[in-house]
This record gives C-alpha cells, structure tokens and sequence, in this order.
C-alpha cells in the first residue's frame, strides 16, 4: 500500500507497526509479523507502506501518532531514516543503519536487528570462525550488518566483493576486490557469502559463483541473504562440492523475532511462522 493511502484508511487510526521502503509488494513480514500478533492476542496490525522521497517528512511527523507502535525499514531507507531518530540503539549506531523503530520513553529510538538474524544461524560455527578470513559478495545495505555480525563472531579478515570497488568505510580489517580476482582470496576463505540479489526470484538461475569456479567452495561455509527461493542456485552450488549450505530464510525470521520482541516484549513462535513460509517460497 502507498504511505498516503494507508494515511486515509482507517488502518492508520488504529494501532499498527509498520514496514517502510520502496518496492515493498512481495515482502513477508507482514505475514510474519501479523501472525505473531494474533498468536499473542495483541490488538495491533503489521502493515508494509511504500514510501517516495517527497513523503520521508510527513512520514517521520507520523512517527509521533499514538497509533503508530513501531516499525520495520528496508531498501532504501535503512541509512536515510538513521538522522531522523531520537536516538539510537547501541549496534545501530555501531552499523550506521537502522533496520527497525522503537518507542520508549517517548522517544523515536533507531534500531537494528540485522546483525542479529544474520549471526544467529552461524553461532554453531563459531569456532571454526574466529581469527579466519570471510569473503561477501556485494557491498549493498545488508552488509553494513553483515560485517558488524562477523567482527562478533571473530573472524579476522573480510574481504568484500565488487563490481565498482573503492575503498570500503569500514574497518581496517576489510579488504575489496572485484568479481575477477575474488578466487585469489578463497583459498583462505572460511565463509563465503552472497549478499546480492543474484538468484532471487525471478532470476533464479544467477549465482555470484561462475560454474567453473564452483570448486573453490568445497568445505566452505556458503550463507545466501536471499530467501525466495529457499534452495538458490549458488546454495546447489555448494551443496555439489560438499560445502555448507545456509539459507536466508533463518535471517529473515530472526531479525523479525528480536525486532517483535522489543516492540512487544513477547516471542516470535518461530515455528509456526517457519513453516507459514515454508509454505510462500519454494524449496
């Protein structure tokens, strides 16, 4: 729905969390969230509004309604609405983005939930994580998390791919290069990651990965951001050279938990909501 329309519906004068960004017609969160919502008996609706630059200032006044309860921000609006907070929380200062808004104490806080979801399914390797080298296809809004994610896990060195690469603004421990000469990095390489939307429906059949470099990820911890499809083809990729396929679908919903959890003090029931999407995305 547009931001404005969802402003002359009566959605918008009862209480509502809201996803904000620009394409928003295929996202899940809504399904997610309102069904989280329901299984608590919390009388509140999740809504996904599409918003244009020219509305960022009515949007952020409507910030103060009392029916408005929170937020989700997506593309590409995670480093737009960051100057717009009140404050902001401890990892989303860090981040630089904000992936959700809280209201406390009468306060507009920034938050994000970002790095959480993405460490969370990487926890049970974090030991073969620490002091070694990741490599991340793309340089997008994700990967500001996705590198605060990883300097948790420990891992030493990050080494991220490009097609235009310049000089990362992050930390000294990050390297860039280009889709050329990324396999000169991989040998070392514990985690490799593809934080583009190459394999996302429709294009199911694109991968960061060439079919003649698919050797290099045996034994490699392969983690795809994309969810839709579950299986993508750089995840195949892994899977023929006995690598270790991670989905994005575990980001998706773990980020989405921490996110209801600070606006509502309650749990995602993650199991119901896994196998609702289970049932959206293909396999």
């Amino acid at each position: 729905m547009e931001f404005t329309k969802f402003l002359e519906s009566e959605s918008s004068r009862k209480p509502h969390y809201l996803l904000i960004g620009s394409p928003i017609s295929h996202s899940v969160s809504p399904l997610m969230h309102n069904t989280a919502l329901d299984h608590h008996g919390l009388k509140a609706e999740y809504h996904a509004v599409s918003v244009r630059n020219s509305e960022i200032s009515s949007l952020i006044a409507h910030f103060n309604r009392l029916e408005f309860l929170g937020a989700n921000i997506t593309i590409p609006y995670k480093e737009t609405l960051y100057d717009a907070m009140d404050t902001l929380g401890v990892e989303a200062a860090q981040i630089g983005a904000i992936n959700t808004i809280v209201k406390r104490d009468g306060k507009i806080v920034g938050e994000n939930t970002d790095a959480f979801g993405f460490k969370v399914p990487l926890e049970e390797f974090e030991d073969e994580l620490a002091g070694e080298r990741a490599i991340i296809f793309g340089t997008g809004g994700a990967t500001r998390a996705i590198n605060f994610a990883l300097h948790q896990l420990g891992v030493e060195e990050i080494v991220m791919v490009s097609r235009r690469p310049g000089k990362y603004n992050g930390s000294d421990n990050t390297l860039m290069c280009t889709y050329d000469n990324w396999s000169a990095y991989a040998e070392d390489a514990a985690l490799i990651i593809n934080a583009t939307p190459l394999g996302m429906v429709p294009n199911t059949d694109a991968s960061p990965i060439k079919d003649d470099e698919v050797e290099i990820l045996n034994g490699k911890i392969c983690y795809d951001v994309v969810y839709n499809p579950q299986q993508t083809k750089f995840l195949k990729q892994c899977e023929e050279v006995d690598g270790v396929p991670i989905g994005g679908l575990d980001m998706l919903i773990h980020q989405g938990a921490k996110s209801f959890k600070m606006w509502t003090g309650q749990e995602f029931p993650l199991g119901l909501i896994k196998m609702k999407l289970d049932d959206v995305f293909p396999n």
